[in-house]
């Protein structure tokens, strides 16, 4: 389970990291469409932690009902 949790929190780290990249590129690029892009990745920014914590808190109330 360790094992599953830690290549999980990579996942998080590297999507997390990509998305800040794409926001950088969004908002320095000159394209028509990339204030729509731009709000959809400040959006995920934000929503990809919070949908992490969840489940993380999720994962430990369940683990611990089990017991």
């Amino acid at each position: 389970m360790k094992k599953l949790q830690r290549i999980l929190a990579i996942f998080g780290v590297v999507l997390l990291l990509a998305l800040y990249a794409s926001t950088m590129i969004f908002a320095l690029s000159g394209s028509e469409n990339s204030i729509g892009w731009f709000k959809a990745s400040i959006a995920a920014t934000i929503i990809v932690p919070v949908l992490l914590y969840a489940y993380m808190m999720i994962y430990r109330y369940l683990k611990n009902r089990n017991k």
